[in-house]
């Protein structure tokens, strides 16, 4: 038995680790050709990479298409290598994640199969491989280094937002100036003077859910993204982000750690979820 525990334990520390360091990096970069793979994209294993991490939240790319912003600064990114340990009669694989500087951020737990046919072994391996890596519940978190001026584009207007410190007040709660909120629900920014908010939180009824709140009103602007779009405030920050599905208006969601789903109706656009055992459903006022 403690043989048995003392593994457990120690993967559960390195998946706590790492979690931490992958959220630090806003790309993950996909070869086309992965080493010791004779042709590009051979047994579709570099389409099958790309699609699991951008259906995880992660903002993948291709080796040979990179964003200006990571082709400035290559360590914004980690890069996808294979360590494929693969016999004869069994298919074993492993996803490393290297960053700019050729040093291992996480390696997986290895995928196996045992089927005939290479396609759908490296499919069935390589999805294996990728549940140590969803298990982390992936969000863009940079660290405090970080810094610079993010764009906000839609259509014929750019706001260009310059980053700002924002300085823990020393006064006491009731005193401060500034009040700061970030859950998947909400994410507000505001000054409390001259007047004060009144609004105090509280469950709604059934037939409110579906209303816009005052943050509902607030505006979301689309920006796109590999396979879809995310969803930008005005302070700016990434509210949601949002995949393609085979149905026009319909796209698989991600708000922090809620998932759900983002679809359009009678023009107006929703957003469906679960919290623990609760349907919640928000509407939402996008601009494209």
């Amino acid at each position: 038995m403690k043989n048995l525990l003392l593994p457990i334990f120690l993967f559960s520390c390195i998946n706590a680790f790492s979690q931490g360091d992958l959220n630090d990096y806003k790309y993950i970069i996909v070869p086309k050709n992965f080493d010791g793979f004779k042709k590009e994209n051979q047994y579709k294993t570099s389409t099958l990479i790309k699609y699991l991490f951008a259906q995880n939240g992660f903002n993948a790319v291709y080796d040979d298409a990179l964003p200006d912003e990571l082709s400035d600064s290559r360590c914004l990114g980690l890069l996808v290598f294979l360590d494929d340990q693969s016999s004869m009669f069994t298919t074993k694989t492993s996803i490393v994640l290297k960053d700019c500087s050729s040093k291992d951020v996480f390696v997986t737990l290895q995928g196996r199969s045992k089927e005939k046919n290479y396609n759908k072994a490296y499919n069935d391996a390589l999805t294996e491989a990728f549940e140590s890596i969803k298990a982390l519940d992936y969000v863009y978190s940079p660290n405090d280094g970080q810094s610079g001026q993010l764009t906000v584009s839609f259509k014929n207007d750019v706001k260009n937002v310059e980053k700002q410190e924002v300085k823990k007040p020393k006064n006491k709660k009731e005193d401060a100036v500034i009040t700061q909120e970030a859950t998947p629900e909400k994410q507000v920014y505001k000054s409390k003077e001259p007047v004060i908010s009144q609004i105090k939180k509280g469950k709604p009824s059934s037939e409110e859910m579906a209303k816009p709140s005052k943050n509902d009103l607030n505006i979301l602007y689309a920006q796109e993204i590999q396979n879809g779009f995310q969803l930008v405030d005005s302070t700016p920050k990434i509210r949601i982000r949002m995949f393609k599905s085979s149905t026009p208006n319909y796209y698989l969601a991600q708000s922090g750690n809620q998932n759900g789903l983002v679809y359009k109706k009678d023009g107006k656009w929703y957003f469906e979820y679960y919290v623990g055992d609760d349907f919640q459903i928000e509407a939402l006022n996008i601009k494209f």
